[in-house]
């Protein structure tokens, strides 16, 4: 069987990590369709999404250091299989178990490709080009999340079995991906099947930086989640926008500007990215709050945007001060410890919501939700202000 080439693998590579990614945000334009046939409330919607992030998690921490003793290929194929049989049982669901199975599927397969694809991208860059793999892993994970949300919306909008047709396409878009992956060259001589856990702790030279970039990054990711399971319902059962068009160009809005906030970081200095990125975030929770209390969609889609802007620059900023300050031997660990909290901001806080709604209702619940992001993010804000002002006294 002939192998492709270094060039068309990391075409093949890019594409895998864009459709494994699209297929995670399939459901969010979905779940009230899927509150309507299953008849469950607001909690059952976060919790169905906060099992993602707790399959992502579980990734990170049994599966992040074997793709450099397995191969990355096993590991690429494995997530691309996972991501597979997510869809084939969206496809098959009729009750809600397999739609519980398919989102921890789902989790797992986008831990696993989170961390290896970007790693199996800069392998095969050219020389002097591996900056620009990084760049590119980045682009289209946050590509493939925007554009999943919004494929879904208008296959569900205009096509006639809106559950289903979503994840039929999204099969249809993956057969390439596998077919690739298994003809892609391998970047790691194997050296045995050899499973750890990933160590989860924080090194002492980098213990400020971490804290504030995981605590910062901990109240984007809950934004992230609000927008993806509790707007849809706001948009539905508040503003009465029953179209999945909408909120699928709401979660579009959110990751492509949150690509265009790590394009920016780039641009600028780490610590200012992180006080931006938490400024933004403050302001996105705010505006926001307001959409909701007015009940104003033109403030809900601004809160995307700024939302999103900020994600992308506190994303950025706290794991280039992470890799950049962080021991060398311990660097992957430093990078572990962020995405682990980051997950965990993306299922805690979004099921705290949906008990908060269950016990209130969506408004309220979703104002105070706000209240505790923005206060997260001045709390960071105010921390990073401090270590500057100290820093620049020596």
């Amino acid at each position: 069987m002939r192998r492709l080439g270094a060039r068309s693998g990391f075409v093949v590579a890019a594409y895998a990590l864009f459709t494994t990614m699209l297929g995670t945000t399939l459901p969010t334009p979905l779940y009230p369709l899927f509150q309507e046939r299953y008849s469950f409330g607001e909690l059952l919607v976060t919790v169905i999404y906060g099992v993602y992030a707790l399959g992502v998690i579980a990734a990170l921490i049994l599966f992040g250091n074997l793709s450099d003793t397995l191969g990355r290929k096993p590991l690429l194929l494995t997530g691309l299989a996972l991501s597979v049989l997510s869809a084939v049982l969206f496809l098959g669901a009729g009750s809600l178990v397999p739609v519980f199975a398919a989102r921890i599927v789902s989790g797992v397969s986008a831990g696993i490709y989170t961390g290896t694809a970007t790693a199996y991208l800069v392998d095969l860059a050219p020389d002097g080009r591996r900056r620009f793999a990084s760049v590119i892993a980045v682009v289209v994970n946050l590509s493939g999340l925007g554009v999943g949300a919004l494929l879904s919306g208008i296959l569900a909008h205009y096509g006639s079995d809106p559950l289903r047709l979503p994840f039929a396409v999204d099969l249809v878009l993956l057969a390439p991906a596998v077919v690739g992956m298994v003809l892609a060259p391998e970047t790691v001589r194997r050296s045995g099947f050899r499973l750890r856990l990933q160590r989860l702790s924080v090194p002492p030279e980098v213990r400020g930086v971490l804290i504030r970039g995981t605590t910062a990054g901990f109240a984007a990711s809950a934004v992230a989640g609000v927008f993806a399971a509790v707007v849809p319902a706001f948009l539905r059962q508040t503003l009465d926008l029953h179209s999945p068009v909408l909120a699928g160009v709401l979660v579009f809005f959110f990751f492509d500007t949150a690509l265009a906030g790590q394009l920016v970081m780039r641009r600028v200095g780490d610590d200012t990215a992180l006080a931006a990125g938490c400024v933004l975030l403050l302001t996105g929770a705010v505006v926001l709050a307001v959409g909701v209390a007015a009940e104003s969609l033109a403030a809900t889609v601004a809160s995307a945007i700024i939302g999103g802007l900020g994600q992308g620059l506190v994303f950025a900023a706290a794991l280039a001060s992470i890799n950049q300050r962080a021991p060398l031997e311990r660097r992957g660990e430093a990078a572990s410890v962020f995405f682990v909290g980051t997950y965990v901001g993306l299922s805690l806080p979004v099921i705290a919501g949906g008990l908060a709604i269950q016990e209130t209702s969506l408004r309220p619940a979703a104002i105070a939700f706000c209240v505790c992001v923005a206060g997260v993010a001045l709390a960071v804000l105010a921390s990073q202000l401090r270590a500057a002002r100290v820093t620049s006294s020596f």
